[in-house]
């Protein structure tokens, strides 16, 4: 068992309070960390409002080097974190080591685009009162950014928050997920072994009371929350005047047309249902096939979900394994045997065993149902059929969620129609929503959250524009 020091103020300590870290799967201790109060979050704000000038001042190039150092930094120690992130949060091994690899490519991408900060010079003398005269806009760091990541993706959805953070030239506080902190403490080493000024970067593992700060202490300036519709809304609400962006997941939804290339589509739902156990805000939840195909789609997506592999996060073939904690493999176990209740109909899985769910199929549901109407968050997919490609629209559309969704199709008319008609932060034409590259612009509509991720739009979200007008006569 590890011991893993906080990061406070860019010193690394331990509190009283003692974290302990339990790999969901087999229950065993992973490792033990420390929990902030009070004063280490007082000395995290302070020690980060004394570097915001030297941050907003710090040039592109170091910038640049910093971040390229942290890539090359997770890259040696790839293995090593992966084994972590494994343990911690249950996450088959593959999928772990995914995430790593995820995670060098977004600090990579963050120094690039923090050579490329926006400005904009502007024609003023439209009109006859801006003759004589020219703009420059500029863009400057919005100050202190409070940082609040989930347990599914823990370094990742991190590291979403921490790259865009200092490409940009603000200081962040960053609480992670209690249950998954390991990973992103000891990215705070590789950080910590940076030129980034010492305050920059802060990771608090918090309790609630405590984290409740970063949403309301004026101090901040901006707070990226990644979590529950139901958390995320009520933090906007006490957030005051600071700048808010929230990521709250979905119900995604999949659309297979009569023209699309069925095996291809089942083998690809079935990896976007079933992949983490389905504990990824954009997972296969809702699938409608058109009529003339289902049967076909059907029979290939159960047989495909057969042949998925069981087993310990750490095997290298493990496909699925458990969920993060029982209480959520209860509230998914709840949710289906309340669907089979009042009419559905399980065509494969729908058994729990502790932390472990699994994968299930479910059809003939109705859209008020809990698997279709709420966030699953677990191993659930719902496949349904339709006849007419408006309908399948209405379908996805029919939730209080968006954030993305899939649609298979051949027909250019059904991409350019679910591209004008879907209510999503994001359309992905032949193949599933849970696709995500870590530059593209990310986020939902509704209930699916409030602003965007994708690391140039993270760096737009944490700066705010400063417009000079010069009188170019004098």
């Amino acid at each position: 068992m590890e011991s893993h020091q906080i990061y406070v103020g860019g010193k690394f300590c331990k509190t009283e309070a003692v974290l302990k870290v339990f790999n969901p799967f087999d229950y065993s201790l992973v490792g033990e960390t420390f929990i902030a109060g009070k004063q280490e979050l007082e000395l995290s704000i302070e020690k980060a409002i004394s570097v915001k000038k030297e941050l907003q001042n710090f040039p592109s190039f170091k910038r640049y080097s910093v971040l390229m150092k942290i890539a090359d930094g997770i890259r040696s120690n790839r293995t090593h974190l992966g084994n972590i992130l494994a343990a911690e949060a249950g996450k088959p091994i593959k999928y772990a080591l995914g995430e790593i690899d995820r995670a060098i490519q977004v600090f990579i991408i963050a120094a690039e685009e923090s050579k490329r900060l926006p400005k904009e010079y502007i024609s003023i003398d439209w009109t006859p009162a801006g003759e004589n005269k020219e703009g420059l806009l500029k863009y400057f760091p919005v100050g202190l950014i409070a940082g609040i990541a989930p347990f599914n993706f823990p370094l990742n959805l991190a590291v979403h928050k921490i790259a865009p953070a200092i490409a940009s030239g603000n200081p962040i506080i960053l609480k992670p997920a209690r249950s998954t902190p390991l990973s992103v403490l000891e990215l705070a080493k590789i950080i910590d072994n940076t030129e980034l000024p010492k305050g920059a970067i802060s990771i608090l593992p918090m309790d609630r009371d405590t984290g409740n700060q970063l949403v309301t202490d004026e101090r901040f300036n901006m707070l990226s929350f990644t979590g529950s519709p139901a958390v995320g809304w009520k933090m906007k609400r006490e957030a005051g005047k600071k700048k808010v962006v929230l990521e709250l997941g979905g119900n995604a939804g999949v659309i297979v047309t009569e023209s699309a290339n069925v095996s291809m589509a089942a083998k690809k739902c079935v990896i976007g249902g079933y992949a983490y156990s389905g504990q990824v805000c954009i997972h296969v939840q809702r699938i409608i096939v058109h009529e003339n195909v289902y049967v076909e789609f059907l029979n290939q997506f159960i047989e495909l979900t057969k042949t998925l592999i069981v087993g310990s996060p750490a095997d290298e073939d493990t496909d699925i394994s458990s969920m993060i904690d029982e209480e959520n493999a209860i509230r998914v176990e709840d949710w289906v045997n309340e669907a089979i209740a009042d009419g559905a109909k399980i065509l494969h899985g729908g058994k729990r065993s502790g932390t472990f769910f699994e994968p299930t199929i479910i059809t003939k549901t109705k859209s008020d149902m809990k698997v279709c109407a709420l966030e699953v968050f677990g191993p659930v997919v719902t496949i349904e059929k339709y006849s007419d490609f408006d309908d399948a629209i209405n379908y996805l559309n029919n939730s209080e969620f968006g954030l993305q969704a899939g649609v298979f199709t051949n027909s250019i008319g059904e991409m350019n129609k679910a591209q004008n008609e879907l209510e999503v932060g994001g359309v992905i034409i032949n193949d599933v929503p849970t696709f995500r590259v870590d530059h593209m612009p990310y986020g939902g509509i509704k209930n699916s959250g409030f602003g965007r991720e994708g690391i140039k739009y993270a760096i737009h979200e944490m700066l705010e524009p400063r417009l000079m007008i010069k009188n170019i006569n004098y």
